[in-house]
């Protein structure tokens, strides 16, 4: 566990196409071999354009080790994100013009309707659209590849 340990305890990564944005976690789970308490860390990442959610679990009782790699962030996961690292913010910058676009960008990255977008938009240009680090980065790189200043900020 020791090599991805450090993997999942970095904020941010170097890597070819800008940075990787991780946020991790501990948590503990019941070993499907033994029955024991489990040691399991998790990292959501921004990697590539894409998020991903990776688990490494190791049992000390009787050594039963797993990686899991690109799978989905369970809910109760993600709010222990949130609770652990804080809520992240998207703040767009000059964004007379831009509604079309970022209901656009929100509709494709979060699978929303017209009347869902509408009602996301109000939140964007309010400040009030939040989520994990590595999610908010995500928007925020789709809506500056579609023209519109975006950061994903901590308050």
């Amino acid at each position: 566990m020791k090599g991805l340990s450090l993997l999942f305890n970095l904020a941010v990564l170097e890597v070819g196409m800008g940075q990787a944005v991780l946020e991790s976690i501990k948590y503990s789970a019941v070993c499907q071999d033994c029955g024991a308490r489990l040691e399991c860390c998790g990292v959501q990442a921004l990697v590539g354009g894409s998020l991903r959610w990776d688990v490494e679990v190791v049992c000390s009782a009787c050594g039963f080790a797993v990686a899991v790699c690109d799978g989905v962030l369970p809910a109760d996961l993600r709010d222990q994100l949130l609770s652990e690292h804080g809520a992240a913010r998207l703040r767009v910058t000059s964004p007379q013009g831009m509604s079309i676009a970022i209901m656009r960008v929100l509709r494709a990255e979060l699978g929303l309707g017209l009347t869902e977008a509408k009602a996301e938009l109000r939140r964007v240009l309010a400040g009030e659209f939040s989520g994990t680090l590595p999610e908010m980065e995500l928007l925020a790189r789709s809506l500056r590849v579609a023209g519109v200043s975006a950061v994903a900020t901590r308050p």
